[in-house]
C-alpha cells in the first residue's frame, strides 16, 4: 500500500471501472457500466480528488502488485448532513483477482486509523463487501438510499 499520486489517476480510474463492472453487473445498467467514456470520467474524478484543495484532508491509497494498481481507497471527513461519524470511507475497490489476500484490509488501514469512528455506504445486496466491513467493526445502522440503480445501506464503526 502507498499513498496515491497524480500519475496514478488513469490506472486508478481503470481499477475503479473494472471493479464496478465486476461488482455491479446486474445491479447497474449495462449502458452505464459499458459507457466508452466511463474510464475518462473516473480519471477526471481521481485527478480532482488528488489535486483539488477541497479534498486535501482526504487520504487516498493504492495497492500495487507487480507494478500495477490492483486496489484503490479514499476516506475523509464526512460531509453528510446527518453524519453519524467524523470520517467517511468514500471508496474501497479491489480487482476480483486480488480478493481474499489482504489487499482490502491493507487499503482500509491505509485510509482509516484502526478503530476510527467512521461510516460508509455499501451496495445491498453485496454480501462479500458487507461481511468484510463487519469483520472490521462496521455495523449496519438502518439508513438506506438508492442511486444509479443500486440500493445502499450505511454502516458505522464506533471508536475502540
Amino acid at each position: 500500500m502507498r499513498a496515491a499520486r497524480i500519475t496514478d489517476a488513469l490506472p486508478m480510474a481503470r481499477v475503479h471501472v473494472e471493479s464496478w463492472r465486476e461488482t455491479y453487473r446486474g445491479l447497474m445498467t449495462d449502458e452505464l457500466l459499458d459507457d466508452p467514456e466511463f474510464v475518462d470520467h473516473r480519471e477526471r474524478f481521481w485527478r480532482g480528488a488528488l489535486t483539488d484543495a477541497r479534498y486535501a484532508a482526504n487520504r487516498v491509497a493504492v495497492a500495487v502488485h507487480d507494478d500495477a494498481i490492483v486496489g484503490i481507497a479514499m476516506a475523509g471527513p464526512s460531509t453528510e448532513p446527518d453524519a453519524a461519524a467524523g470520517w467517511h470511507l468514500h471508496v474501497l475497490y479491489v480487482l476480483a483477482s486480488h480478493h481474499g489476500i489482504g489487499v482490502g484490509e491493507g487499503l482500509l488501514d491505509a485510509v482509516l486509523d484502526a478503530g476510527q469512528e467512521s461510516s460508509l455506504w455499501v451496495a445491498d445486496p453485496n454480501p462479500r463487501a458487507q461481511a468484510f466491513y463487519r469483520r472490521h467493526g462496521f455495523v449496519a445502522e438502518g439508513a438506506s438510499r438508492a442511486g444509479s440503480g443500486v440500493r445502499e445501506i450505511r454502516m458505522l464503526r464506533s471508536p475502540t
